[in-house]
């Protein structure tokens, strides 16, 4: 668990080092924003896809970036050393990051 929380603040600081329009302070921020990332995607995430269903249907899936990028706007508001300058960045954010996530952990999980 600890591993998959390193190579989850591996993957943030990476895409935050390679997207313009997001920022952070510092690895320790990484690993505050991956810790805050897990606890969202744990408590809220699964409300928001209930309640989201009938538009997660009709877009093929495609809605759930879409919720992805607002709990990325969430932590963002939650942490001083972490910043996305728009929404699209956040979505952009997202996908960057979960191939990150999936290249780190086939290498390293």
């Amino acid at each position: 668990m600890i591993w998959a929380w390193l190579l989850n603040s591996v993957s943030v600081y990476a895409t935050a080092s390679l997207l313009r329009g997001v920022h952070i302070k510092n690895f320790w921020s990484a690993i505050f924003v991956a810790a805050l990332l897990a606890i969202v995607n744990i408590l809220i995430k699964p409300i928001l896809l209930f309640l989201s269903l009938p538009i997660t249907i009709l877009t093929f899936g495609l809605f759930v970036l879409v919720i992805n990028a607002a709990l990325i706007m969430l932590v963002d508001k939650m942490v001083d050393g972490f910043k996305v300058e728009s929404f699209s960045w956040a979505l952009i954010f997202g996908v960057v990051m979960s191939v990150i996530s999936w290249v780190l952990f086939k290498l390293f999980g």
